[in-house]
C-alpha cells in the first residue's frame, strides 16, 4: 500500500485538515487549489475511503480522516526534521526564518553574516522590544529582554546574554533626594522606568523582591534612560557595563540598596509546541558563537 501513496498527497491532506479549507491549504503550500484538491482525491481513491466531507461552505474530517491525520502527523514532522538535519551536511540550509529582536547594534552584522553563510535562507526580521503574545505565533524566534523569572509560556527560552545591573543617579539629584538606604526608599523618589518592557513597574530585585516606584519619565531604551539619569531626571537601573565610565568619572553615583537589581537578560524564545526547526537551531548556534567573539563591555552591545 505504502508504495502506491505519494508523500505530496499526505502533505496536502494534512494542510486541508489543519485549515479546514482547500483555499487556505493551497495558500500555505503555495500550490494551485486544483492541485491540492486533486492530491486529496487521489489519496482517498487509493485508500478507498472518504477522508474529508466537502460542502460549499466548509470542510469536515471524517472518522477515517481524523485517524489518518493523528497517525501520520508525528511521522511527517519527524521526517521533516530528519531531512533538515541531513541538509546541514551540505550547504543547503534553506527556508523562511522569521525573527523578532530588539534593535541591538551588534545584531545587524550577526543577521547579515548568517544570511551570507546560508544564501538560501529568506529572512524576515521585525525589531520590537515587547512583542505581544499573539504576535509571536507568526515568528520562528523571538529575542527579548527580561529581569527575574519569565512568565509561563509554551515557548522554550534560552539565555543568550546576561548583564549585571545597578541603580544610578546624577549627583545633582542627590541634592534634592538623599541616597536610599533600602530598596523600599525608592518608592518615595523619582525613577526612570520603561513604557512596556521588563514589566515596567515594579522594579525587580534579587531575592525575589519588588518595589513599586514613581515615574514620570518612561522610555523603552537603555540609552535614553541613561541620558535622562545623567540629566538628573530620576534614579535608573542600568547594565553596569553601560555606565561604568560615568560612575568612574563622577557623572553618576552607584546606589547601594543592600539588594541588587535583577540582571538584565536577553532570551531567545522559540516554539515548544512543534519540533525545533533546524534553521532556528542553526541561527542560535551562529548567534552564540558570534557573541562569544564580541567584547560584551563595548558600547556596540549596549541596549
Amino acid at each position: 500500500m505504502l508504495e502506491k501513496i505519494e508523500i505530496q498527497w499526505l502533505i496536502c491532506f494534512q494542510a486541508v485538515y489543519d485549515k479546514l479549507s482547500f483555499k487556505l491549504a493551497a495558500e500555505q503550500l503555495q500550490l494551485p487549489m486544483s492541485n491540492v484538491s486533486r492530491h486529496v482525491a487521489l489519496l482517498e481513491r487509493q485508500l478507498d475511503v472518504r477522508l474529508l466531507e466537502r460542502t460549499t461552505r466548509r470542510v469536515t474530517p471524517t472518522a477515517a480522516g481524523k485517524q489518518l491525520y493523528q497517525s501520520i502527523t508525528p511521522l511527517t514532522q519527524s521526517m521533516g526534521q530528519v531531512l533538515e538535519e541531513v541538509s546541514l551536511f551540505g550547504d543547503s540550509l534553506s527556508g523562511h526564518l522569521r525573527i523578532i529582536t530588539p534593535d541591538l547594534p551588534f545584531m545587524a552584522d550577526i543577521l547579515a553574516d548568517f544570511c551570507i553563510k546560508h544564501p538560501q535562507i529568506q529572512l524576515s526580521c521585525d525589531t520590537q522590544l515587547a512583542p505581544t503574545e499573539g504576535l509571536l505565533d507568526g515568528f520562528d524566534l523571538v529575542l527579548r529582554f527580561g529581569r527575574g523569572p519569565l512568565e509561563d509560556s509554551s515557548w522554550v527560552a534560552k539565555e543568550i546574554l546576561r548583564w549585571q545591573s545597578c541603580i544610578v543617579v546624577a549627583p545633582e539629584l542627590l541634592e534634592r533626594h538623599p541616597l536610599p538606604q533600602s530598596i523600599h526608599d525608592l518608592s518615595k523618589i523619582p525613577c526612570i522606568t520603561s513604557v512596556s518592557v521588563l514589566q515596567g513597574m515594579p522594579w525587580r530585585f534579587k531575592q525575589n523582591q519588588t518595589v513599586a516606584v514613581q515615574s514620570s519619565y518612561k522610555v523603552n531604551s537603555g540609552q535614553m534612560a541613561k541620558a535622562a539619569a545623567l540629566k538628573g531626571l530620576g534614579f535608573a537601573i542600568l547594565p553596569l557595563h553601560a555606565c561604568e565610565l560615568e560612575i568612574d568619572n563622577g557623572f553618576l553615583v552607584k546606589v547601594d540598596c543592600l539588594v541588587e537589581p535583577e540582571d538584565l537578560v536577553l532570551h531567545a524564545m522559540y516554539s515548544g509546541g512543534r519540533y525545533s526547526q533546524v534553521k532556528v537551531r542553526a541561527f542560535l548556534e551562529h548567534l552564540q558563537l558570534a557573541i562569544k567573539q564580541l567584547d560584551i563591555n563595548e558600547d556596540k552591545i549596549t541596549k
